[in-house]
């Protein structure tokens, strides 16, 4: 904790982490908006190449935490992992503008994104008592960082990319990455001191009991078959957006990487209404319960892509209004704010004592399996028919409902154990 004055009633420290992660943000959103239309316009690869490599990415970018935020822990301290990992994904970024570095880039980006996940995130907590009630509301400030950079991305980056050359909106996304690295480095005084790695930080862990641990396997499985859907937004839905949607304002066309800008457009809109809503009907006594919003949560996206499906199958192999398209952004947005920020705030609160930042790392795991999953089945695309492409991520989706539905009195069951950490609410995914 810091003794400076607080900014918006908020440690400064939260300010700082805030804008570091918003231009992080902005710099992996940039460059991943271009990376499929990079790939099959530029390299002229395969569609379904394309797609797995995208799938891979992803997968990996999610996967590198795990052993990252282990190396901060033990060796590196949080501070240093951040710096070190924001370095090496500024360089990746500018790999990105010279063709034959492309997949050494894209393995450079994800090795840099496994110091600075884990770490940045985890000096917030840092920056309260355990028993300050701001705590959980800086989780929603952050999260508003996520998506102002991943709004401000396609947008930037992308326009950039479509009209002056993808090299272009590669370096962009760089240059975003400096500039939350020159943040965080400008702001050291604000944020919390590091704790001590010695021997002693080893000894008073808890453990998983084994209803714990399948509850969080069973979460991970249905999330891993969500997140085959979901991730289809920059890949697959990405390449429809392009070739499936009529785009055209009078003379001009709208570019296509600007409608990855709606999906957290929509976050920022949906939020503030959303938690209003849940907690006047937690104070009421009526909040669901986390199992069953989250699969309601999974069943709003499902209807979504069912709306795609109808839409593309009425519409006969014409071009689809791009007004569609961003009314499917507000009904998947709103099925997205449902099941992923409970989910991670489930793993949160199932952690045992001091394996907090191993379970949540394993949230990451869940995002690499799913980002996994999507890449393969983004492959499909090309072999059939998009209304039936968008009928099978329904079907994904509502799968993963089903599951989640299932596990509610399991995870009711181990919820409501005693607190095993502090069971502050984190409101990000």
């Amino acid at each position: 904790m810091t003794s400076e004055s607080p900014w918006f009633g908020q440690p400064r420290g939260l300010t700082i982490l805030f804008l570091t992660n918003m231009w992080e943000q902005f710099s992996y959103y940039g460059m991943r908006a271009l990376l499929v239309y990079y790939m099959t316009k530029e390299l002229l690869l395969g569609q379904a190449q394309s797609s797995f490599i995208y799938g891979i990415y992803t997968a990996c970018a999610y996967f590198t935490p795990i052993f990252g935020g282990a190396i901060a822990d033990r060796y590196l301290g949080k501070r240093r992992a951040i710096i070190i990992g924001a370095s090496v994904m500024a360089l990746g970024h500018f790999m990105m503008t010279f063709g034959p570095l492309f997949y050494v880039a894209l393995a450079t980006i994800a090795l840099g994104n496994g110091l600075f996940l884990p770490s940045l995130p985890s000096q917030v907590g840092d920056l309260y008592k355990s028993d300050d009630p701001r705590r959980g509301w800086a989780y929603n400030v952050y999260y508003v960082g996520i998506n102002i950079g991943g709004f401000l991305a396609p947008l930037i980056c992308g326009t950039v990319g479509e009209l002056y050359g993808w090299h272009y909106g590669f370096g962009l996304a760089g240059i975003g990455m400096l500039v939350g690295l020159v943040i965080y480095l400008s702001g050291q005084r604000y944020l919390p001191p590091e704790p001590a790695r010695s021997a002693t930080n080893k000894v008073a862990h808890g453990s998983f009991d084994r209803q714990t641990l399948l509850v969080l396997f069973g979460i991970g499985v249905s999330v891993t078959i969500f997140r085959a859907a979901y991730e289809q937004v920059g890949n697959t839905v990405a390449l429809w957006a392009d070739s499936g949607v009529d785009r055209s304002v009078g003379s001009w066309a709208i570019p296509m990487t600007w409608f990855q800008s709606l999906n957290p457009l929509f976050v920022m809109f949906m939020t503030p209404p959303l938690l209003a809503w849940w907690g006047r009907r937690a104070a009421a006594g009526s909040d669901q319960s986390p199992a069953r919003r989250m699969a309601m949560g999974a069943l709003i996206v499902a209807l979504a892509y069912l709306m795609l499906a109808a839409l593309v199958w009425f519409d006969a192999g014409q071009r689809s209004g791009w007004l569609w398209l961003v009314i499917f952004f507000v009904v998947f947005t709103f099925g997205e704010l449902f099941i992923l920020p409970t989910g991670l705030g489930l793993f949160a609160r199932l952690a045992p004592l001091n394996l907090g930042a191993t379970t949540v790392a394993s949230w990451f795991l869940i995002t690499f399996s799913g980002s996994l999953c999507a890449g393969l089945v983004g492959s499909l695309w090309s072999r059939m028919a998009p209304a039936l492409f968008f009928v099978i991520l329904a079907g994904l989706a509502a799968f993963a409902a089903l599951l989640l539905r299932s596990l509610e009195r399991a995870v009711e069951q181990v919820d409501q154990r005693p607190n095993q950490v502090d069971k502050f609410q984190i409101k990000t995914i």
